[in-house]
């Protein structure tokens, strides 16, 4: 761990209180102080000018999907993905002390938080306003005193900006989670990360993050999964994604359950350099237990 060059810093894109932050403090136990910087470009731009030691992004939430602008991110900016954890998302109903459920009109809160909490939403006529960040909806009506007003955001959250909860455990799913990812430097930093549910640990199986490039013609994405097949790697996600810059042609996401480190799977990648029109590791990293 290099925390002499970097400040032994760790950012995350949001407020206190947010998910987010949750996820940068599982990283530890004697992990660098998390700090909250205001987007998701920010925090890779820190990573690379050395300011902070690593980056927590979200990757992808059960209900929600896949949080694209993090993929851009990791294909525009040369950083390696170190780590990775998973946040259980829990959400609340939270106003300002004293208020009743009755009285509130609107309810502010992050468009996928909305999303998530939408079947409880949905009882009452209540006008819904976006956020940038669930935690900064809470910080946003507390600050303004604003009656009338609730936020959806975690409990953690509605306990650290003064709000009071009206409801709580409104997520439509109770098993809903986010899957956060650690970036650093290549050959850098890297986490230890506490054990127990939703955290990583270097005993449990590795998780491999590629990016892959194909020619415009047909078969070759069938030949480079067939690379794959015949060298026994399991893909828990492939996933398109437009290629900035490039009207209509697209790259290919790949998690893999192996670890680009040993020799047999080493050799794979080599054999699917040979079939894609280029193939970018990102990283190999200890998987998350309920990932």
């Amino acid at each position: 761990m290099n925390e002499r060059r970097t400040g032994g810093v760790l950012a995350y894109a949001g407020e206190a209180g947010s998910f987010a932050e949750e996820a940068a403090r599982s990283i530890g136990p004697r992990g660098p102080e998390p700090v909250g910087l205001p987007g998701f470009r920010e925090v890779f731009t820190a990573v690379s000018a050395d300011v902070v030691a690593a980056g927590v992004l979200p990757i992808e939430n059960l209900l929600g999907g896949t949080v694209r602008e993090t993929y851009d991110l990791l294909l525009e900016f040369d950083l390696a993905v170190v780590g990775e954890v998973v946040v259980p998302v829990r959400l609340c109903l939270a106003a300002l002390p004293g208020q009743r459920l009755e009285a509130i009109e609107r309810v502010y809160s992050h468009v996928q938080a909305l999303a998530q909490a939408e079947r409880f939403l949905r009882t009452r006529p209540w006008t819904l306003l976006t956020t940038y960040n669930t935690a900064a909806a809470a910080r946003m009506v507390a600050e303004r005193a604003e009656r009338g007003s609730a936020a959806v955001v975690a409990p953690r959250a509605a306990e650290r900006y003064g709000l009071e909860v009206l409801a709580g455990g409104i997520e439509d799913a109770p098993d809903d989670r986010t899957r956060f990812l650690v970036v650093a430097q290549p050959g850098g930093w890297t986490p230890a990360v506490r054990a127990g549910p939703g955290s990583t640990g270097r005993a449990t199986p590795t998780r491999t993050t590629l990016v892959m490039g194909l020619a415009n013609e047909p078969g070759s994405l069938v030949r480079a999964l067939r690379v794959l097949a015949d060298g026994g790697l399991n893909m828990s996600k492939l996933e398109s994604r437009p290629l900035p810059g490039r009207a209509w042609q697209y790259v290919f996401w790949i998690d893999l359950d192996a670890d680009a480190g040993e020799p047999g799977v080493a050799a794979t990648l080599d054999r699917l350099r040979e079939a894609a029109s280029f193939v970018r590791v990102l990283g190999s990293y200890p998987r998350a237990a309920s990932a």
